[in-house]
């Protein structure tokens, strides 16, 4: 048995019952790095194990659990480029706050994983560390930006990792990589130590194999923080006492209209199909058009864009050119938004919010794909064409800041994974994971795993 491919509950439990160490679960995850990462450049730097952790697993959650960060997250004396060559030799004197709190947990860090540059971009294909690669189709991108953290997942180079949502960084690679993708609700997570693309829209969150898994990370990640003007005081989250609750008389939304039905048919008919796996679990489901969240994806990409142009303003004053084409040409556009544009954005949002509001109560949640395609060539393709076609059904979300999953629903005909996403109320975490821990445990598209990762 390859004890890589096990979830991280799973590993937690063998390593609670000392049927394995945090130690063969370090080695076993460096050895598939060794083997893997020079083909699918899931981590710009590996890190060698660190100090041995105590005896016994105490009260740590992720005792010896290996996790990858995306490398946008500080990590005190590693280095964190941000997959940009402004950053390239920074070392941080801290680590970011939610690395703190997941080695607090107990979790060992693996390495810092390849992202799209500065997070703006969905293809994760870096001029300056180089493409990372979709482990289902070498030639296909991973998604973006926080591919390397799916792809380590998808792999089994670690067990759980970190990642970044600003208009669908950490859904769009679990979707096309075939995990699970957490992006918990604007505020749940503090984002301190972690460089901004928008402060208004960014997110932090997990990439792991299985809703169980996510729901124990976000346990470990998430909570006030004083030091972080975004996060929210609110009562500490519980998002595992009820994930096996059922769907018994659950009300879903299942997303329909034009907006939606412009994706691919492949993708269309995966998701349709989990309408009736969700009524033989005993909830209701009833359609409801979301053309309106057209606008809410558009508004959130115009903000993106300005937001970025406003962080990055100096960089991109003094080195235009130390930027990647596609990156530079969407942070050029931001920085020509005007007041107005920006003005009309904010009142989208402002009404997005309400509309998803009202929606929420009726509906306990809502259905619709993660993405309108699988996962796209990597080369020869348009990467900004690209940003705005595979944020479509994640977007919306980042505007209005809800909770949002995606989890493995089904197969393309040329075998690339296709992700359902599941969509709730502000704060209502525990009820996305329930819903999706639901639908996983009737179905097993999860189980599926890439044939590199099985012969490595």
């Amino acid at each position: 048995m390859d004890s890589t491919l096990l979830s991280l509950t799973d590993q937690r439990d063998l390593v609670k019952s000392r049927e394995v160490t945090a130690a063969d679960l370090m080695d076993a995850c460096i050895r598939k790095i060794e083997k893997l990462n020079p083909v699918l450049n899931a981590f710009i730097t590996v890190m060698p194990p660190e100090e041995d952790l105590p005896s016994g697993t105490g009260s740590m959650p992720l005792y010896g659990i290996p996790v990858a960060v995306k490398d946008l997250y500080d990590t005190k004396g590693v280095r964190t480029t941000s997959g940009s060559k402004f950053f390239a030799d920074h070392i941080p004197q801290e680590d970011a706050h939610v690395v703190h709190k997941i080695k607090r947990a107990g979790a060992r860090i693996v390495g810092k994983t390849n992202t799209h540059e500065i997070a703006l971009g969905v293809t994760n294909n870096n001029p300056h560390f180089g493409a990372c690669k979709n482990p289902w189709d070498l030639t296909r991108t991973p998604g973006g930006s926080s591919g390397g953290s799916a792809v380590a997942v998808a792999t089994g180079m670690a067990l759980a990792a970190l990642g970044t949502d600003t208009g669908g960084s950490i859904r769009i690679p679990a979707a096309l990589c075939g995990v699970v993708g957490l992006k918990p609700t604007y505020g749940r997570v503090s984002l301190r130590g972690v460089l901004p693309l928008s402060w208004n829209l960014d997110h932090a969150g997990p990439l792991t194999r299985k809703v169980e898994d996510a729901a124990l990370m976000l346990q470990v990640m998430g909570g006030y923080d004083e030091l972080d003007p975004v996060t929210v005081k609110t009562l500490p989250g519980d998002y595992i006492s009820h994930l096996r609750d059922g769907m018994k008389e659950r009300k879903i939304a299942f997303a329909v209209g034009k907006f939606i039905e412009e994706a691919d048919p492949e993708v269309l008919e995966a998701v349709r199909r989990t309408v009736q796996v969700m009524k033989e679990l005993g909830a209701s489901v009833d359609e409801v058009n979301v053309d309106f969240l057209r606008e809410a994806a558009l508004a959130n990409g115009l903000m993106t864009q300005a937001d970025g142009a406003a962080f990055h303003r100096e960089r991109l004053l003094e080195h235009p050119d130390w930027f990647g084409a596609d990156v530079r040409q969407r942070l050029e556009t931001g920085a020509k938004v005007s007041s107005t544009e920006y003005i009309l954005a904010r009142r989208t949002q402002a009404e997005a919010r309400r509309r998803m509001e009202l929606l929420f109560d009726e509906f306990d949640s809502l259905l619709l794909p993660t993405t309108p395609i699988t996962a796209p060539v990597l080369e020869g393709e348009n990467a900004v064409e690209r940003a705005r076609q595979l944020t479509r059904f994640t977007a919306p979300f980042n505007l209005t800041g809800l909770p949002a999953l995606s989890l493995p629903c089904g197969f393309s005909g040329e075998g690339l994974p296709i992700g359902l996403q599941i969509v709730s109320r502000a704060w209502n975490e525990a009820g996305v994971l329930r819903a999706g821990y639901a639908y996983q445990e009737a179905t097993d598209w999860h189980k599926r795993k890439p044939e590199i990762a099985l012969s490595a």
